[in-house]
Parts: C-alpha cells; sequence; structure tokens
C-alpha cells in the first residue's frame, strides 16, 4: 500500500503543503475551521507526519546546502562551478539565507543526510545530478526534504530539476553552420558516457536529419591537444569536414591550430563553432563562434526553485530547460565574407 504523504493530504484538503505543516504545528494563523478539515482528512487516510519533516516544520536554520564531491577534482578547477554559486548565492543573500558547501564524501557518504538533513544544518539542498545514489535520492523524497538537482536524474520521478538545453544548442550551432554554407559536418570531443556530450550528439544528429544531411562524431577528452590529434586524423583520412563543432573551447583550439597547420582558412575553408564563450572564444584567431551557456543563470533558477519547496510555495515536480545563446563570430561568418 503507497504510503500517504503530506503532498496528499494537501490536495485532498485543497489546501498548501506549508498549510498541513502549520495544522501539525497548531499555528495560530490557520483558522479553527481549516484544522479541523485537514486533521480530519488526516485521520481518515491514516496519515502519519514523519518526524523530520514536522521538526522542518517548526524549525529553519536559515542555511541551504550545495553538495560538492571533493573526489572530483576537475569540479572545482571548472569556472562554471563557482559561477553556478554565485547565481544560487545572488537568491539566497536577499533571502536572509546562508549557503554552505559540503562535501558528501566527508566521514563516509551517507554523514551529510545525518549531519545536514537528520541534524536540520539546512533547509534544503542542490546538488549536481551524479552527486547523489539512487538510494540517497529515495530517502530524500521519502522524508519530503526540499531538495533540486542540477541536471535531470536518470530514472528517477519525483525530482525537480533545472538544467541548460544542451540538445537544442547543439541544433542551433549545427544549423547555424549549415546556414552558412557547410555541408560536411564534424563534431569533435566528448565521451561516450558523458550525458552531457550524449544531448549535444543527439541535437547534431537530429539537426543533421532536418536537412538531410550526414556527419561524423569523434570523441575524446576535452582538451586542445586532443582537439590537434583529432583534426589531423579526420583531414588524413579523407573526409575533409567543411563545418566543425567542438565540445568545448580547448579542442576548438587545438582544432584551429591543427587547420592552421595544414593550410586551411577559417572560415573560408572550414567554418569552426564551439560551446561555451569561456576562456577563450573571444580570444582566438579568429574569434571562435560559440554557444554561451548561462551558468550564473543557471544556479539563480537552482536556488529559486530550492526556495519555492522551502516555503511550500510550489510542492510539484519541475524540470526546467534553459534556453543557450548563440554567439556569432568570425570563424563561421562566411556570409560577411562574401558582402
Amino acid at each position: 500500500m503507497k504510503k500517504v504523504t503530506i503532498n496528499d493530504i494537501a490536495r485532498a484538503a485543497n489546501v498548501a503543503k506549508s498549510t498541513v505543516s502549520k495544522v501539525m504545528n497548531d499555528a495560530p494563523t490557520v483558522s479553527p475551521d481549516t484544522k479541523r478539515r485537514v486533521r480530519a482528512i488526516m485521520k481518515q487516510m491514516n496519515y502519519t507526519p514523519s518526524t523530520i519533516a514536522t521538526q522542518l516544520a517548526r524549525q529553519s536554520s536559515s542555511t541551504i546546502g550545495m553538495l560538492v564531491d571533493l573526489s572530483r577534482r576537475a569540479d572545482f578547477l571548472n569556472h562554471f562551478f563557482y559561477t553556478i554559486i554565485g547565481g544560487i548565492e545572488s537568491v539566497a543573500g536577499p533571502l536572509h539565507y546562508e549557503l554552505t558547501i559540503s562535501n558528501i564524501q566527508s566521514s563516509g557518504p551517507d554523514n551529510f543526510m545525518n549531519r545536514l538533513v537528520r541534524g536540520r544544518k539546512v533547509d534544503g539542498l542542490i546538488m549536481e545530478k551524479s552527486i547523489l545514489t539512487r538510494e540517497q535520492v529515495d530517502e530524500l523524497l521519502q522524508l519530503e526534504f526540499p531538495f533540486v538537482s542540477i541536471g535531470r536524474i536518470a530514472d528517477t520521478e519525483g525530482v525537480s530539476s533545472v538544467d541548460i538545453d544542451n540538445a537544442l544548442g547543439s541544433g542551433m550551432l549545427t544549423d547555424h553552420l549549415v546556414e552558412q554554407g557547410c555541408r560536411k559536418l564534424a563534431f569533435l570531443g566528448g565521451e561516450p558516457a558523458d550525458s552531457i556530450f550524449e544531448s549535444r550528439s543527439t541535437g547534431f544528429h537530429r539537426s543533421l536529419k532536418a536537412h538531410g544531411l550526414e556527419g561524423t562524431v569523434s570523441c575524446c577528452e576535452g582538451s586542445a591537444a586532443e582537439g590537434y590529434r583529432l583534426t589531423k586524423e579526420l583531414l588524413a583520412s579523407g573526409y575533409a569536414p567543411d563545418g566543425i563543432i567542438t565540445i568545448s573551447n580547448y579542442v576548438a583550439f587545438g582544432v584551429l591550430q591543427a587547420l592552421q597547420e595544414a593550410n586551411f582558412r577559417v572560415p573560408g575553408d572550414i567554418c569552426v563553432a564551439t560551446f561555451d564563450d569561456y576562456p577563450l572564444a573571444p580570444y582566438t584567431t579568429p574569434p571562435l563562434t560559440c554557444l554561451h551557456l548561462d551558468t550564473f543563470e543557471l544556479g539563480i533558477h537552482a536556488a529559486s526553485m530550492l526556495m519555492e519547496r522551502i516555503d511550500g510555495s510550489v510542492t510539484g515536480v519541475e524540470n526546467r530547460l534553459l534556453l543557450p545563446t548563440l554567439i556569432p563570430r568570425a570563424s563561421t561568418q562566411r556570409q560577411r565574407l562574401k558582402e
């Protein structure tokens, strides 16, 4: 038999989840009639309040947490990690909430559950989609503890998330190259098991199919050396693309080096476009057309969604996708050369 939750009570009583919490704590701001009606429904549905949920309703820490994994060193060398934090803080600060960053690996993988959740050190959590195990996600859902994932957690229902629409963005880059006259396209970079790569390669193939074209995808880690190597291999294989999309600025930098050595003109012979505006796109020769991914805005949305769930104004599951922005530059603008 399915366990009755506070959301079920709120739905049956046609009140907000926060109102049910206030009834459980006999808050004076709720009318006697509403209290009687909600309590009658709780009795009728055999609802037993979660101890954690009741405690959280009674006491706020005025703190939200961001879970990180310090064993993943590359995350902390990534500029986007800090812009996401900036976006979160821009929402939490004005609401008089503190942001604490906690290592999920500290004193064992379940310590954050005891220290932050059961210990009521935070009112809600934000984390990247691969941080938690399935068991930890299920436990947070069972406790009705507010949390938001950056990136949608695969094969899991009931978790609110926010992400940038990478598939749409890849299609935008592909469409742009086709508009510039490219007909033989290549996508370079990314690792097959990575969900971001999967989304971007899906968008690439979808756009090519819509235009009646075919292309090639080559995987590699996101470095300049790998971009250089893959481009050399492509040119030597006899498949000389007239348009290249790269997974990152660093791969694009290696591509430009290889094309320059082989005396290919950019964009005259081959157009090059990349994901992200940071850190190199505006400063290469020629400057790179890119897809701007606003990770500061990503942090704003994650924090806003979490605060809505903490204050009870929103209780349903929501999966937001943010739209990226195309920034055309000289590395693809063939039409300008013709003018």
